[in-house]
C-alpha cells in the first residue's frame, strides 16, 4: 500500500508539473542540451580546437553553419563540446556545495549550541563577501584554469545551502514525528539521515534548480575575464572573451555562445520556478 501511495504521489506530482507551459519549455530546453552535449562527438562537424586558418572569420553559411572564429576553428563544433563543459560544471559544483553545505546545515541545526554558532558564524563571514568577487580572489589564487574556477565558485555556493537546510532542521526538529523518535530510543544519526533529510530534499531540490543557472554563468563570466578555463578550450565565456574585439564586424563570435549561455540559464530558471510552485503549498494554485 506504502508502495503504491509513493508511486500514485510521484505520478500526481509528474503530472502537475507537465502542465506549466514554461516547465514544459524548460524541460525541453535541458533535454536539447543534454542530447547535445552527449552526442557532441557524433554531431560535431569537425575536432572544436582543429585551426584552419584559410577560412577564418567565415560567416554562417552552408559550409559552416555557425561561422568559425579568428583561428578558423568551427563555432558549432565548439558549441556542442562547450554545452559538455557547462553542465559539467553546473553539476559538478552544485553538487559539491550542496553536499557540504547541506552537512553543515544539518549539523548546526540538529546539535544548536556551540556547533550552530560556530558553524553559521563562518557561513556570515561568506557572506559578508560579494560571491563573484569573493570567487575571482580564490581562483586568482589559486591560478587560472577551469577546475580552479569549480573549487572557486563551489567555495562561495556553499553558505547558502547551509542557511536553508539549517532553517528547515530547526523547524522539523520540533515536529511530533522527531520526538517521537527520540522517545522509543533512535539514535540520532538516524533521525538525521531517514527523518530530517528526506524532509529537506524539497527545497534542496528547487535552489539546486536555481543554482544550476547561477553557477553556469558565474563560471562563464570568470572564464570571460581569464580566471576559468583557458584557450583553446570550447567554453562558452573564453568564446565570448575571444571574440569580443569582433562584436561590431563578425557579430556571431559572441552572438553565438551568449546566446546558448541565456538558453541553458533560462532552462534551469524555469525548470526551478515550476518545481518551487508545485512544491511549496503557497504557491499552488
Amino acid at each position: 500500500m506504502a508502495i503504491r501511495t509513493t508511486s500514485s504521489a510521484r505520478s500526481k506530482f509528474i503530472r502537475r508539473l507537465l502542465k506549466e507551459p514554461t516547465t514544459i519549455f524548460g524541460l525541453a530546453l535541458l533535454i536539447v542540451f543534454t542530447f547535445l552535449a552527449l552526442f557532441a562527438p557524433v554531431l560535431s562537424p569537425v575536432d572544436p580546437i582543429k585551426q584552419n586558418i584559410p577560412a577564418s572569420l567565415t560567416a554562417p553559411g552552408p559550409d559552416f553553419l555557425l561561422g568559425t572564429d579568428k583561428l578558423g576553428r568551427d563555432i558549432l563544433s565548439r558549441i556542442l563540446f562547450g554545452a559538455r563543459i557547462s553542465l559539467f560544471v553546473g553539476l559538478a559544483v552544485v553538487a559539491g556545495a550542496g553536499l557540504f553545505g547541506s552537512l553543515v546545515g544539518l549539523v548546526a541545526g540538529y546539535i544548536r549550541g556551540w556547533a550552530d554558532e560556530v558553524l553559521m558564524r563562518v557561513t556570515d563571514i561568506f557572506f559578508a563577501f560579494p560571491s563573484l568577487i569573493l570567487a575571482m580572489a580564490i581562483a586568482g589564487a589559486l591560478g587560472p584554469s577551469l577546475r580552479n574556477a569549480l573549487i572557486a565558485v563551489a567555495v562561495v555556493s556553499w553558505p547558502v545551502y547551509a542557511r536553508l537546510i539549517r532553517g528547515q532542521v530547526l523547524i522539523l526538529r520540533e515536529q511530533e514525528f522527531v520526538q517521537a523518535a527520540r522517545a522509543i530510543g533512535v539514535s540520532d544519526t538516524r533521525i538525521v539521515l531517514r527523518h530530517l533529510l528526506p524532509n529537506t530534499l524539497a527545497p534542496l531540490l528547487v535552489q539546486a534548480s536555481f543554482d544550476m543557472g547561477a553557477v553556469i554563468l558565474s563560471v562563464a563570466g570568470l572564464s570571460f575575464i581569464g580566471f576559468g578555463a583557458q584557450p583553446p578550450t570550447p567554453e562558452w565565456g573564453v568564446m565570448i572573451s575571444e571574440g569580443r574585439n569582433y562584436i561590431t564586424t563578425q557579430w556571431w563570435l559572441t552572438a553565438v555562445p551568449a546566446a546558448a549561455i541565456l538558453l541553458l540559464v533560462a532552462a534551469f530558471n524555469l525548470i526551478g520556478d515550476g518545481l518551487r510552485d508545485l512544491l511549496d503549498p503557497r504557491l499552488r494554485r
